[in-house]
């Protein structure tokens, strides 16, 4: 095609920043450059229709890890690390909700509840709550985790829950529309449907193949999480997460958010339904990849699940399914650096997004000034 002068003029002309990616990373990283260089020309660039990946179909948890993730987490990682990526965590969620508001998000801490599978479960993880509270105090200035009897009249799961009382949950729809209006009234470009082929640094600038067209911009910002090694030669694998939601349930008692064996699965009360999804340690060499779809052998689990255990004397139905594409790694700390003079980026959020996104956004437009 062949692109008018207009377009190319107001589009693909004198770009002093392109960000690759519009997800919480790459809008957050925008409006982070915007306020710091006001007269900028910024252009944002989208393969998909709506931002790809996770950012518009997470679960919206608002979490930084459950209890039996942090005390997994601890077998790879240093305490000072854990606390790290929990204070991160936390403060990300806090800027997020600074700079949308939380009535805009429909923020709601209804606390986070994780069901042990067993009572034996419930007690190793009970041995180290302890500890792990002390850990955190620093953060939180009191305990995060504690016990409390199930009232939801759960089955096959101990009769005990861990609670976080720090814990919520965003409408993740409503968040990822804020966060495009407020760029847009910035007057920073976003074009979607367009893929990021390559790139080439000549000199002071970067040129960028599309698929659709060839242009230079001063710096490059990619970030597109688990896409990431499509562009970039870093330790970042993709990693498919699937969902299904049910229809409106009557009187539906179940309100929070939910982590279930080790936070491989997730549920919530969204809209009178049950937003239930997981499974990817069933099969995790099939989920290792950057394609959307569903598998029967998680699908299958996820109905028994909902049927045996969260939903045991509830008629439901399933409405719809579908799945994000996350970006993880052998660490949990995400990936933010300056690749050469004029690349960075900011990926591998492991499944985080909600809660470090719009921070990590934030600390790749802050390498510019490094």
């Amino acid at each position: 095609m062949n692109y008018s002068y207009w377009e190319l003029k107001e589009w693909f002309t004198n770009i002093d920043f392109t960000v690759v990616g519009s997800g919480i990373v790459g809008l957050s990283c925008a409006l982070e450059l915007k306020k710091k260089h006001p007269k900028a020309k910024i252009l944002i660039l989208e393969k998909g229709m709506l931002p790809q990946g996770a950012s518009t179909k997470n679960a919206g948890f608002a979490c930084f890890g459950s209890l039996s993730e942090l005390i997994n987490d601890l077998k790879t990682h240093s305490e000072s690390a854990v606390f790290n990526l929990v204070d991160k965590r936390w403060k990300g969620l806090q800027l997020l909700r600074q700079n949308l508001g939380d009535a805009k998000i429909d923020f709601q801490q209804n606390f986070g509840f994780e069901l042990c599978n067993s009572k034996a479960f419930f007690e190793e993880c009970n041995s180290q709550k302890d500890s792990i509270n002390k850990l955190l105090k620093p953060i939180f200035k009191k305990d995060v985790f504690l016990v409390q009897k199930d009232i939801f009249g759960f089955k096959k799961v101990s009769s005990n829950h861990f609670v976080n009382i720090f814990e919520g949950q965003v409408d993740t729809g409503k968040m990822m529309n804020e966060l495009l209006l407020k760029v847009q009234k910035l007057n920073i470009k976003i074009v979607n449907n367009i893929s990021v082929e390559s790139f080439v640094e000549a000199g002071k600038s970067v040129e960028v193949k599309t698929n659709k067209i060839t242009f230079k911009t001063h710096k490059l910002l990619v970030a597109t999480n688990g896409f990431a090694n499509q562009l970039l030669k870093e330790k970042v694998q993709p990693a498919r997460a699937q969902v299904l939601i049910t229809k409106p349930i009557k009187n539906l008692h179940i309100k929070g958010t939910f982590h279930l064996d080790k936070g491989y699965y997730y549920f919530r009360n969204i809209d009178n339904r049950i937003l239930f999804g997981g499974g990817r340690n069933l099969d995790f060499v099939t989920e290792t990849t950057s394609e959307f779809g569903q598998t029967k052998i998680i699908q299958n689990e996820l109905e028994k699940i909902l049927k045996e255990t969260i939903l045991p004397n509830t008629h439901f139905e399933i409405e719809h399914r579908w799945s994000g594409i996350m970006g993880v790694g052998n660490q949990k700390k995400a990936i933010v650096k300056q690749l050469s003079e004029n690349v960075f980026c900011g990926v591998r959020l492991g499944g985080m997004g909600v809660a470090i996104g719009s921070l990590v956004g934030k600390e790749l437009a802050e390498l510019l000034d490094e």
